[in-house]
């Protein structure tokens, strides 16, 4: 048996709560009857047949609506709105930065919401409902929708942001390559953020200022502190891409220092042992003439001479301030 479009449809009582609808209700539905929140998966068939033979939507917007990877905007059409506007990717074993499309077609008695992947803000709204603490029409669903994707937006930004406070706290006592490895992902999920929120931002401005019937000035406040709100998520991902830049600067800086002192010891090493080992070299060589060849004291002779150069050697570089 084939899976309904029809997510959701909901007739508003005016009092936070609704009444469920079939298909059947929905057909049925008249403005007098009240608000009308329909949820539909646009993917499936009888949602698309819905959509171009019963909406009533305009064929240029209705195929806007169902873009495979549309921009967030706000437009007004009449007295009609066109929202679009993406939410974190709740889903399980789902990137949160892989966001989801929301798609709202807003009237004054009907409000028609397209998704194809489950969004955790719509389930959210449905929940409120269900528990009789709802939007009352449709201007409040539109305002309930805004303020609960950028809840959902800051959360995520905030988790980011204290994820890279983290590691700029580990970047003291930590260079191993995980820690580079954590930087990295963490600045690449704060610009795939950013492509989707900048314009978001944007849209919720626009939004708040937009003059409806329907969509008063109570709805348009609610929507410009959630602008504001999406603005300073904007800023914090800015914020949190430098930092994490700055981070990964600091951890490359840290690993040369520590790879140049390595370098320094292994030199000063090898400056030390250079003319003990020549002298080794030139006392190994498998020919006659070598000076006390045949004296029993003359290899402890040699150690003390080895000691006493050594003991030169160091003088000398920590005179010259080579050992720091």
């Amino acid at each position: 048996m084939s899976t309904s479009g029809l997510l959701h449809a909901f007739l508003l009582d005016g009092k936070g709560g609704a009444k469920l609808l079939d298909w059947g209700g929905v057909r049925s539905w008249q403005h007098a009857d009240g608000v009308l929140w329909l949820v539909l998966d646009y993917t499936v068939p009888d949602a698309i047949s819905w959509l171009d033979q019963e909406s009533g939507i305009e064929p240029l917007l209705r195929e806007a609506l169902v873009d495979n990877d549309p921009r967030p905007r706000a437009i007004v059409h009449g007295t009609e709105l066109f929202l679009i506007l993406r939410g974190i990717n709740q889903n399980q074993d789902a990137t949160p930065e892989d966001m989801i499309s929301v798609r709202v077609w807003g009237e004054a008695h009907r409000v028609v919401t397209l998704r194809h992947r489950m969004s955790r803000t719509l389930e959210s709204i449905v929940a409120d409902i269900q528990r009789g603490r709802g939007p009352k029409d449709s201007g409040d669903l539109v305002a309930f929708l805004g303020e609960r994707i950028v809840e959902h937006v800051s959360t995520r930004v905030d988790m980011l942001g204290d994820a890279i406070s983290e590691a700029e706290d580990q970047v003291v006592t930590e260079t191993r390559g995980e820690l580079r490895g954590k930087l990295a992902d963490h600045r690449r999920r704060a610009i795939a953020l950013r492509r989707f929120l900048s314009p978001q931002r944007e849209a919720m401005l626009k939004l708040a200022q937009l003059v409806l019937p329907w969509f008063e000035e109570p709805h348009r406040d609610r929507i410009a502190e959630a602008a504001n709100q999406m603005a300073r998520s904007v800023e914090e991902l800015d914020a949190a891409r430098d930092r994490a830049a700055v981070t990964q600067e600091e951890l490359a800086s840290r690993l040369a220092e520590m790879t140049n002192q390595r370098l320094y010891v292994l030199s000063i090493i090898t400056a030390v042992f250079l003319p003990l080992g020549f002298v080794c070299a030139l006392l190994g060589v498998n020919v006659g003439g070598v000076p006390l060849q045949g004296e029993t004291w003359a290899f402890w002779a040699l150690c003390a001479v080895f000691i006493v150069g050594v003991a030169i050697q160091i003088w000398l570089f920590r005179r010259r301030g080579w050992f720091g």
